[in-house]
């Protein structure tokens, strides 16, 4: 997995370097990490979530407390879409063993 420091990431999205640790502070959904040297390690969810938070403050003119709803909201609807995958998941692996055991006549 990628990862980047606070200058590329400055880079990338176009927002300061002081913007970034502010929101750091302002949103929980986002757990940068600091290397040994005690730099800023973005990973590539990170810097996805960042471009989604400046989406919903410069585009859709979200408040910053708005937008950390938002990213909460869409990230408890992620944590439910994957629990109903998972759950179908599982069924289809318990239709495909019980086609097995009967196959093999246990």
């Amino acid at each position: 997995m990628a990862t980047f420091q606070i200058g590329e990431v400055e880079r990338l999205l176009g927002i300061r370097a002081h913007v970034l640790r502010y929101w750091e502070k302002e949103i929980p959904l986002l757990q940068v990490r600091k290397d040994l040297g005690g730099r800023r390690v973005y990973t590539e969810r990170d810097v996805a979530l960042l471009y989604r938070l400046r989406y919903l403050l410069y585009e859709r003119r979200f408040t910053l407390e708005g937008a950390r709803e938002q990213l909460i909201k869409e990230a408890s609807q992620g944590d439910q879409n994957l629990r109903a995958q998972i759950y179908n998941l599982r069924a289809d692996l318990l239709s495909v063993y019980f086609m097995v055991r009967n196959m093999t006549g246990d």
